[in-house]
């Protein structure tokens, strides 16, 4: 149902209000925070001048709504800090004035964390992109929460290094939302999480208060190790603002294979031959279905081999050309001459690996594109992480639903599958034949019902089907510690 009410008061949203988060989501009900006035935006612009207090209507529109057209807050104002010193003064006046808080990152989120709910001041950090020191000796950068990952990449690389995270939305997302969500990415087979390179962090808690953590060294045991409090809190806990990330040397040789396979079992047999095979080299080992090719490939990209009820994209890096050529050689021709691998091809050459690369990582583009796409992000052990994609096609059948496509792709070297569904358009019936049961059977089979993506406002009321009562109430209880008010991201996570 449209809500008029809200319609005649923010008519801006006119336009989107078929996902109004409101009207989506009814049973959530605005918290008794403050109410934005025009002496809070005299004071916010008096902070950070007028052109960094966003309040044009159309302006708005995209700080309120997430790049999936799914959630829709109704924000009178955006702020756009540079410094952690201004973020610090907007909190203590959202902190004295009850105002709740929507920190924003690069807004590359799909479970609604980005975004308000109703409200809530936006605090986008897109402005704090300042690289502050690279250490090419010690492998590491100590950078603002606002800083692009790709650019980070590009700016590290003049030092031999590499940033050791790497996103399908890596020319927009911020490093500060990926520590917030705890991002893994397509080379945590190698690498690690962000979580397993974040050295150093700076944080403004709800009160304003500065904690400021930004160690660089790799083994520091003095205390607690608070900053791990606030990876993965998404907001909820305090704003991210700063951070030091470990920098691995960049990879001096790089070669990537793209596979074709008849059966989810292939891809199995395929991974244990590449981890047996490539070993120190493996970094990066993805999987996609026949469904997903055909969906990226309505964007005009063209697939390199025959058409396969699988495909994989194996990448390794190393430091010998030569010698990690001969490796990918021989294992490819071992998988084929098995009849593991109907078809492949491997390459070294950049520009062709970045072709191979959009293959995988523009499939949720496809989608969005042509139409709505429900988008899950799970981890499940291996013996089932195809299994959910068939079940989830048997149970949209089984309720009408059987013409909707249902594509499974993801990180098969970490057990993280993306289960992307697309619709015309959005149907709250498919939601609620999706949910929760898709995450009941993932954590009934051994699984995680949120891989990478984080909670954010979707997932927020299913938190305990994956962790016990007494998690949850530690949770809550730090939340209520660190956050008293409640200011911070509400409606989000818990």
């Amino acid at each position: 149902m449209i809500n008029k009410k809200l319609l005649l008061k923010y008519p801006q949203f006119r336009r989107f209000y078929s996902f109004l988060t409101s009207d989506l989501y009814p049973e959530v009900k605005r918290g008794p925070f403050g109410v934005l006035n025009s002496s809070h935006i005299q004071t916010f612009e008096s902070l950070l001048s007028k052109d960094r207090v966003i309040t044009d209507k159309d302006e708005l529109i995209a700080y309120n709504k997430d790049w999936l057209n799914m959630v829709c807050g109704q924000s009178s104002v955006a702020l756009k800090p540079k410094t952690t010193e201004e973020v610090s003064e907007i909190m203590k006046i959202c902190y004295n004035e009850h105002l709740a808080v929507c920190p924003q990152g690069g807004n590359t989120g799909v479970v609604g964390g980005s975004v308000p709910v109703f409200d809530e001041v936006i605090v986008s950090l897109s402005l704090m992109n300042k690289i502050h020191q690279i250490d090419a000796d010690g492998g590491t950068v100590r950078c603002d929460a606002g800083c692009v990952l790709e650019q980070l990449d590009s700016q590290v690389a003049k030092k031999g290094l590499m940033m050791p995270l790497d996103l399908g939305a890596k020319g927009t997302c911020q490093i500060g939302g990926n520590i917030a969500t705890c991002a893994g990415g397509l080379r945590l087979i190698r690498y690690g999480s962000i979580a397993a390179n974040l050295l150093g962090l700076e944080i403004v808690l709800a009160n304003g208060e500065v904690l400021s953590m930004m160690n660089h060294m790799k083994k520091d045991n003095t205390g607690y190790h608070l900053k791990n409090l606030f990876i993965g809190s998404e907001g909820t806990l305090g704003v991210i603002t700063g951070a030091v990330i470990h920098c691995p040397p960049r990879p001096k040789s790089v070669t990537l294979a793209f596979l074709g396979l008849d059966s989810y079992e292939n891809v199995l047999k395929t991974f244990r031959c590449a981890k047996n095979h490539l070993s120190e080299t493996l970094s990066s080992c993805e999987m996609m279905d026949a469904e997903s090719m055909v969906s990226v490939m309505r964007l005009g990209l063209n697939c390199p081999i025959k058409q396969n009820r699988f495909y994989m994209i194996i990448e390794t890096h190393g430091s010998n050309s030569s010698h990690d050529e001969e490796k990918m050689a021989a294992f490819i021709t071992e998988v084929i001459d098995s009849r593991v691998v109907t078809d492949g091809t491997f390459t070294s050459q950049p520009s062709s690996m970045l072709n191979l690369w959009q293959l995988r990582e523009r499939i949720p583009e496809s989608v969005v594109r042509f139409g709505h796409m429900y988008t899950y992000d799970i981890s499940l052990p291996l013996s089932h992480f195809y299994e959910v994609v068939y079940e989830t096609r048997k149970r949209l059948s089984k309720h009408g639903y059987s013409t909707l496509p249902v594509f499974g792709c993801g990180h098969i070297g970490d057990g993280n599958l993306h289960i992307l569904i697309e619709g015309p358009s959005y149907e709250d019936e498919v939601t609620n034949i999706l949910e929760p049961w898709l995450f009941e059977w993932t954590v009934r089979h051994g699984g995680s019902m949120s891989a990478e993506h984080g909670l954010g406002f979707k997932k927020r009321k299913y938190i305990g089907l994956g962790k016990s009562s007494s998690v949850v109430d530690m949770m809550l209880s730090l939340k209520k510690q660190i956050d008293p008010t409640g200011i911070l991201n509400p409606y989000k996570v818990i």
